[in-house]
Formats: structure tokens, C-alpha cells, sequence
């Protein structure tokens, strides 16, 4: 028959101190993988928000730059509207030089008695054939009025061989200007049909119909021009 042996005191502490020491042990090594494991989150969320910022700053810069882009090409593109409206302008002011002294030159027709005789009596001539009216009234400068009495029997009898028809008419008192290049404004139909031969409406129609030619003649044909006359 056996007995168990009691535990003095010495051997009761000792048991205790093992335990202790187990409890001690298991709790460092749970510290331990709750560290390691603590450690290896914080350096996922790390490298996760090293890799977003890097991301975010990444975007921040290729916006800089598109920004940039934009913001030069915007530059750029406001420089060669500027040459180009300052090439416009300066080719619109020579064109405009260019009818300004052509007017200045018509002023010069009245004072040859030659060349404006020819050119008043086309110019009425010119203006029953467009009109094709049997009345017609004349409206000329008040010094040309002996010229004109001058040159409308011709002019008539020149009229009336081309189409075999009359023409009747009247020199009205209300005169052109005196200052300006001569001509005649003649009208039909009561005065509701008209045809400006004086010089200067001559000039501004020549401006009109001519300006695209004159252009490629002092600046050459634009690359961008899709229609010719």
C-alpha cells in the first residue's frame, strides 16, 4: 500500500515558480507574435500609403504638366493669332493705301479734257445701254455742263444706231459735287432705276471684284483659299 507524499513548503514554492515561469514564457512568446504580427499591418498599411501617396503624387505632377501644356499651347496659339491679325492689318492697310491713291488719281481724269471726254461720253453711252429707257435724266457735275451739251447729240445718234431706238433726255439741276472725279448718275423709269458711272462708284466696284486678285498679286494665294474666281 503506497501513500502520496505530501508537498512541504520548498517544494510547494518551486511548483509555483515553474508555473510561473510557464505562464511567463507563454505569455512573452503570445507578446511577442502579437508584435510581429503588429508590426508586419503597420508595414502593409506603410507600404500601402507609400504607394498611394506616391500615386497621388504622381497624378499631381502629370496634371502640372498637361496644365502646362495647355497653358503653352494656349500661349502659342494666342501669339500666332496676334502675328497673324498684325500680318492682316498691315496687308488691309496697304490695300487701302493702294485705293486711297487710285482715288486720288481719278481726280486727275476731269483735269486731261482728252481722256475726260472719251470717259464722260462712254460713261452715258454705258449708262442708256443698261438702262434701256426712252426718258432719262442725267446727273452731272455743274462744269461739265457745256461738255455735255457738247457730247450728248453724238452719244444719241450712237445709241440710236445700236439698238434703233430714241433716247430722251434731261440734265437735272440737282448737280454732283464739284470736288469730286466727274461722271454722270443717269436714271430711268421715273427715277427708280439708276446707274452710278461716275468715277469713284466705278472705282468702288473695281475695289470690290478686284480686291481678291490685287491680293494674290502683292501677297500671293493663300494656302487656306479653296474657291477662284
Amino acid at each position: 500500500m503506497s501513500f502520496n507524499k505530501a508537498l512541504n513548503d520548498e517544494e510547494v514554492f518551486s511548483e509555483m515558480r515553474k508555473m510561473v515561469a510557464f505562464i511567463k514564457q507563454e505569455a512573452l512568446e503570445k507578446a511577442r507574435e502579437i508584435k510581429v504580427k503588429a508590426d508586419e499591418e503597420f508595414n502593409i498599411e506603410k507600404a500601402k500609403l507609400v504607394r498611394q501617396e506616391a500615386i497621388n503624387i504622381d497624378a499631381a505632377f502629370q496634371r502640372k504638366v498637361k496644365q502646362a501644356d495647355v497653358q503653352r499651347r494656349i500661349a502659342q496659339s494666342n501669339n500666332i493669332n496676334k502675328s497673324r491679325m498684325t500680318l492682316l492689318l498691315t496687308r488691309q492697310q496697304m490695300l487701302d493705301d493702294l485705293f486711297a491713291e487710285s482715288r486720288t488719281q481719278l481726280l486727275t481724269v476731269s483735269k486731261d479734257p482728252t481722256r475726260y471726254e472719251k470717259f464722260l461720253s462712254d460713261s452715258i453711252l454705258q449708262a442708256f445701254f443698261r438702262l434701256l429707257e426712252s426718258e432719262v435724266t442725267i446727273q452731272y457735275r455743274k462744269a461739265d455742263k457745256a461738255l455735255l451739251d457738247k457730247l450728248l447729240p453724238g452719244v444719241k445718234a450712237r445709241y440710236l444706231e445700236a439698238t434703233t431706238q430714241t433716247v430722251d433726255v434731261q440734265l437735272l439741276d440737282d448737280h454732283l459735287p464739284a470736288d469730286g472725279a466727274g461722271g454722270v448718275i443717269a436714271a430711268g423709269n421715273g427715277g427708280r432705276t439708276k446707274c452710278n458711272n461716275t468715277p469713284e462708284a466705278r472705282l468702288a466696284i473695281l475695289e470690290e471684284d478686284m480686291l481678291p486678285l490685287v491680293r494674290d498679286m502683292l501677297f500671293g494665294q493663300s494656302p487656306n483659299r479653296r474657291f477662284f474666281n
